[in-house]
């Protein structure tokens, strides 16, 4: 497992708490990172925290409609919290705010 993701499973939900930079060499990692937990685990509702992260480029906007999409066919659901204001904008330029809800804190996102 790619040391800058750290993942978080409780029961159905799995949150991915994602790194400083989120670009194209470690978004790999986390497509196959998670692709083994969702199957793993019956993942319905997956969160990512943002509250490390200070860059994103579009890899990261990629695997985050990817994530979106894959939980959204088995009817779960996807939300993120700890986004910089940094991070929201380049969210909203990916169209990713519009699809999942932001919270801002953990327990916030685990409990709504």
């Amino acid at each position: 497992m790619d040391p800058s993701f750290i993942y978080e499973a409780k029961g159905q939900i799995l949150i991915i708490h994602m790194p400083k930079e989120l670009d194209h060499h470690n978004c790999r990692n986390l497509r196959y990172e998670t692709d083994l937990l969702m199957a793993e685990n019956y993942i319905s509702k997956l969160i990512f925290d943002f509250s490390r992260t200070t860059f994103m480029d579009s890899s990261g906007i990629g695997i985050l409609l990817n994530r979106y999409k894959q939980i959204k066919a088995s009817g779960g659901t996807v939300s993120f919290y700890g986004a910089s204001s940094q991070i929201r904008r380049i969210l909203k330029l990916g169209g990713m705010l519009t699809l999942m809800p932001q919270f801002e804190s953990k327990e916030e996102a685990i409990y709504r």
